[in-house]
């Protein structure tokens, strides 16, 4: 089967099933290594073992992972074998095979099509392939001029030669693959958008144009209703902007009846200068991402209603700009969290836990409405501790309920994203305390993460099984692309999130 994009990775459509022969012209196959030799995994398709190895082999070939290199077919002009690694033979996992396909794709830049023949023996296996070509065919051109249209595009056509013969269950595939990549893109896009295109009001009009066509009701609530009705957080991080702040709701409701009811939140500061506590203007270009939480939970709830998953999803996105003026909070300002809490802002660039604060009241007392909550999951760019603890790839989980850890873990593993379990030590509660308010926003400098975690779960009712992502490092790349996975946005917990949601309906 083949996927056909008419505009880059935003708008793929399933053009047929095929079971004769594809042409071929950029052919992508596997190395891998086992004990000392090279292989080649070609999946369904024979090549010529001997000949390709020794040309391998003269090209000092590793099989390591994002090692690609592309050998001239002398039996064909102007086609291409493209040779990915995937590491040790007997290692090969579906988060292999998905960072192989896309390392393939990312280096097949400019050309029209490739033909994928990677080795998978299963749904899983063969599902991963398919992502990671999609995730890896993936450029932002938004702002380019014209004259920039002479860049290399993504490939255009991906083909995944496969002997599956289960219809349903290739379309299957197929379906799911083009919604996560099609929200994947999304994601990476909202990040990559500079600030002064994408402000709380827009991302609030562009994310409920998405949802017009589709069963998601959405509501803005604007900064004159939270003005008055309390909501000290997202009012207190926005106030000091031109661009007002807002609070985005998306509720999807399946046809069937729901077997469980989710609710996403999302930080989103569209823009972080720190505020009255002003970051170091090196590096404060890339604050234009830290509204990832926020977009990852909206591009999850379109998701699963574009799978119609029978899980009732709320997401909530509140949404505002720190920056510095006049009317900004200050440090030792006391704010009313929606619901009646006081927090002391020491720290006016710790404002994403006061946003989600807000959030995370409103969101368990709708649902309380609606029959009540299985489990509450809050993704935030949330802490610089993130990155020291875990890096820039793996993403931290802090939770209130170990079963309802231990399945989004397990999601995480089908989804290939990396995240890591942490705790939320007690005795670290004590340095949030107050002597002019409830709860201050920031504490212990040492464990900063799981003190912003214990922040959160102050807004959180204990019975709900409540989950904290803190995504800081892995939702923008400053680096170099790897696997699937490009430069800026890399709209981490997506796929997560919507596996999570696909775990609960036979949990």
């Amino acid at each position: 089967f083949f996927f056909q994009a008419e505009d880059g990775i935003r708008d793929y459509k399933v053009t047929g099933v095929q079971t004769c022969a594809l042409p071929i012209y950029n052919l992508v196959v596997g190395v891998s290594k086992s004990g000392a030799d090279l292989r080649i995994e070609s999946g369904n398709l024979q090549i010529d073992q001997r000949f390709w190895l020794e040309a391998l082999e003269k090209y000092g070939a590793s099989a390591s992972f994002d090692e690609v290199i592309k050998l001239v077919d002398p039996k064909r002009s102007n086609s291409l074998i493209v040779f990915t690694g995937l590491g040790d033979a007997e290692k090969i996992t579906p988060e292999t095979l998905r960072r192989a396909a896309g390392a393939a794709a990312r280096s097949l830049f400019g050309s029209d099509s490739a033909d994928f023949a990677l080795p998978h023996k299963s749904a899983a296996e063969l599902s991963a392939i398919c992502e990671g070509a999609l995730l890896g065919s993936y450029l932002f051109m938004d702002f380019f001029s014209k004259v920039a249209n002479e860049k290399k595009q993504p490939l255009q056509k991906v083909n995944v030669v496969s002997r599956f013969t289960d219809t349903d269950l290739v379309k299957k595939i197929i379906k799911r693959t083009l919604v996560v990549a099609e929200q994947t893109a999304m994601v990476r896009n909202l990040i990559n958008t500079p600030p002064s295109h994408l402000t709380p009001e827009s991302f609030c009009k562009l994310v409920s144009e998405l949802c017009k066509d589709l069963p998601i009701k959405a509501q803005t609530y604007k900064s004159d209703y939270l003005l008055k009705n309390g909501y000290g957080g997202i009012i207190g991080v926005g106030k000091g902007s031109a661009n007002p702040p807002a609070l985005l709701h998306l509720s999807y409701q399946p046809k069937t009846k729901a077997v469980k009811r989710f609710a996403y939140v999302g930080k989103g500061i569209t823009f972080d200068t720190g505020g009255l506590a002003l970051k170091p203007a090196l590096g404060m270009e890339a604050m234009k991402s830290d509204m990832s939480g926020a977009a990852a939970v909206v591009a999850a709830t379109i998701a699963i209603a574009k799978l119609n998953l029978p899980i009732a999803i709320d997401a909530w996105a509140p949404l505002a700009e720190n920056m510095v003026s006049d009317n900004a909070t200050r440090p030792s300002d006391v704010i009313k969290i929606y619901g009646g809490k006081t927090v002391e802002v020491l720290n006016p660039d710790a404002e994403g836990r006061l946003v989600l604060a807000d959030a995370l009241v409103k969101a368990t007392e709708v649902a309380e409405k609606a029959g009540g909550l299985d489990g509450i999951v809050d993704v935030a760019t949330l802490t610089g501790a993130q990155v020291v603890a875990l890096g820039t790839r793996t993403s931290a989980v802090m939770t209130n309920n170990e079963d309802f850890s231990d399945l989004f873990l397990t999601a995480t593993k089908i989804s290939g994203e990396q995240f890591w379990p942490m705790p939320l030590p007690e005795e670290l509660r004590a340095s949030l305390d107050s002597p002019t308010a409830d709860i201050a926003n920031i504490g212990e400098r040492m464990g900063g993460m799981l003190v912003a975690g214990l922040f959160l779960k102050e807004f959180v009712k204990p019975e709900i099984p409540w989950l904290h992502l803190d995504i800081a490092g892995p939702a923008y790349n400053e680096k170099n692309a790897h696997g699937y996975t490009p430069v800026g946005g890399t709209g981490i917990a997506v796929r997560s999130l919507i596996t999570l949601a696909e775990l609960a309906v036979s949990h």
